[in-house]
């Protein structure tokens, strides 16, 4: 049964369409990805699927009895109440359910979420605000959830929860997202809004940007083909039709429409043209602390004991829950806060840009212009002059949109203008708190490949699990208790590091349980009995298979961290979690058959 339907759907503000007489079918099992660049008309797609506003002309169907609720993209600042009083209001006023099972329900939910029940709104941090109304929205227990960026301010953690919980209820989805490792996992289909048009792509996201770029080449050659045509036309137009008039004036024609057809093409958005000032080199050694702590007074330290040797060059990820104290640590290391015992010591030359995640040095009552330079028609990049309109198309805006007011721009645009504005100031220091929120994926690539050129110091707080592999030479993970941990590489290879330690650790709990079992579970021979040719032989073969089995225990441990496995609703995950078990068995027995057969060896 489709949840929700789509006919001929059509949405203009009075320049292109946005959404260009598209259709969209949403099945029971469905878990739909829309993909587009920013400004391409997302949020107004998904307004129009909850209800919240009706398309210039189409049909929206929702079939009677299917709840449809959203998870918007802003956050507002504010709602009245205290969170259990949010959740509850989820509920809809058609739930003819017992009291007590609505009040379960919001039970279940606060607990899942993590959630301060008794806090009010005002009160949360942007994670917590962004669970609590997630909690809201299922707490209608809807048919089809919609979700815009779902994973904005939200820690790890919360993220990890969240596909978990989704996955595990089997609620159809239909998400707007720029987190690829969430997409990943929880897409089985692929729909792109490009130029007011809706493409479906049932396949995993790899395979998506595969036949995309093929679209794309393919779609190129057939526009390359219609100018030459078309050119070829317009020099035929110029000489004098030949004789043969009835045959000129439809050839005539012929072009008219082409002209016409041409016109109304709308050419695929360019990537954006990111470039950083650099500053003068910094010192070899930009920061060092040793052993510091911090603790705001009556509080529990967020810092312990931590220590750190950042030299130039270096690309450093920060991860860690909501509030554990990962903007604390950057303004320490940034000299900013004065830790409250050990020693910082800062290197020469700094120059620091800092990226903020609450997006709070734009002026919405400035146009985008302004927000960039000024009164001012330039801006000054890598010590050359650039007119402000020529720059701020670099980054994707029109001239229009260039001109319009800062407080009209998507979450994705005001992401896009922030980072134009930074990149004027020369730095050798970059300093990005959640720099992925809501940038399309396109942008999100070229962002990468700039933050991987860059020659100076980058310390970056994101939740972004491909940003953090693509992109950080070292991670700094918050583990509690105000312990932070430095790790090689990124986030994968962090959680690899974990799934080895405890692959080492139930391997040394395995062996010391099996000792026991070995000696009772060998009665085909006697105590002190010597080897047979044939056990001789066992001996010295076994090692080599105890070791056989813990580098697969190992390896199958770490492809169940991988989120990518479960993309396909766990099958894979399941075999793989069979086959550990069945090796974890196999290794019990021959690391007892070996300690058996050791034992009786010089007997």
């Amino acid at each position: 049964m489709a949840l929700l339907s789509l006919l001929d759907v059509y949405v203009s503000f009075g320049g292109p369409p946005i959404l260009d007489h598209l259709n969209l079918q949403i099945e029971e099992g469905e878990r739909v990805c829309l993909l587009g660049r920013n400004g391409a008309g997302k949020t107004t797609l998904m307004r129009i699927a909850a209800g919240e506003s009706p398309p210039d002309t189409g049909t929206v169907t929702i079939p009677d009895g299917v709840c449809i609720a959203r998870l918007t993209q802003e956050i507002p600042e504010s709602l009245p109440g205290n969170v259990r009083d949010i959740v509850t209001s989820g509920i809809r006023t058609d739930d003819h359910s017992e009291d007590w099972e609505k009040d379960l329900r919001v039970d279940d939910l606060i607990a899942r979420l993590g959630l301060p029940e008794d806090r009010a709104f005002e009160d949360l941090s942007g994670g917590l605000k962004r669970r609590c109304l997630l909690a809201k929205a299922l707490a209608a227990k809807p048919g089809l959830l919609l979700l815009d960026e779902p994973t904005n301010h939200m820690d790890l953690d919360s993220i990890l929860w969240m596909e978990e919980f989704l996955l595990e209820q089997k609620i159809p989805l239909l998400f707007v997202t720029h987190d690829r490792a969430f997409l990943r996992r929880m897409a089985n289909r692929i729909i792109e809004l490009d130029r007011g048009k809706l493409a479906s792509w049932s396949c995993d996201y790899d395979t998506y940007l595969v036949r995309k770029e093929e679209l794309f080449v393919a779609e190129e050659r057939q526009r390359a083909a219609f100018d030459k045509k078309l050119g070829q036309e317009e020099a035929w137009s110029r000489r004098s039709p030949g004789a043969r008039r009835t045959k000129s004036n439809a050839r005539m024609e012929a072009l008219v429409k082409m002209r016409a057809q041409r016109g109304a093409m709308r050419s695929v958005t360019g990537s954006a043209k990111m470039e950083i000032s650099e500053a003068e080199r910094s010192g070899v050694r930009v920061v060092e602390a040793e052993n510091i702590a911090f603790a705001y007074p009556g509080g529990t330290p967020l810092i312990r004991d931590f220590s750190l040797v950042l030299n130039r060059g270096d690309k450093v990820g920060l991860i860690g829950p909501n509030g554990a104290g990962k903007t604390t640590l950057v303004k320490m290391l940034l000299g900013q806060l004065a830790p409250t015992s050990g020693v910082l010591k800062f290197g020469t030359k700094m120059e620091v840009i800092y990226f903020d995640q609450m997006r709070d040095q734009i002026d919405d009552n400035k146009t985008v212009a302004e927000n960039l330079a000024g009164d001012s028609d330039t801006v000054t990049v890598q010590g050359r002059s650039r007119h402000v309109i020529s720059y701020l198309q670099d980054f994707l805006f029109d001239p229009t949109r260039a001109r319009s007011k800062a407080k009209v721009l998507s979450g994705g645009e005001r992401n896009r203008l922030l980072l134009a504005r930074l990149f004027t100031k020369p730095a050798n220091v970059l300093v990005l708190d959640e720099p992925t929120n809501d940038l399309d994926a396109e942008t999100l690539d070229v962002l990468e490949d700039i933050l991987v050129d860059y020659v100076g110091t980058l310390i970056m707080v994101s939740h972004d699990r491909a940003f953090l592999d693509n992109v950080v030479t070292s991670t700094l993970v918050f583990e509690g208790d105000g312990v932070v941990t430095e790790h090689a590489g990124g986030y994968t290879d962090w959680r690899n590091e974990l799934a080895r330690i405890a692959v080492a650790k139930r391997t040394a709990s395995m062996g010391t349980a099996t000792k026991p079992v070995a000696a009772k579970s060998a009665p085909s021979a006697q105590p002190g009995a010597k080897l047979n040719n044939k056990e001789r032989k066992e001996l010295e073969t076994l090692p080599g298979k105890i070791e056989q089995l813990e580098a697969e225990q190992a390896q199958i441990t770490v492809q169940l961290g991988d989120p990518e496995i479960y993309k396909d609703g766990g099958t894979k995950a399941a075999a793989l979690q069979k086959r550990l078990h069945a090796a974890e068995a196999e290794h019990s027995t021959a690391l007892g058959r070996w300690m058996d057969l050791d034992a009786r060896k010089d007997a």
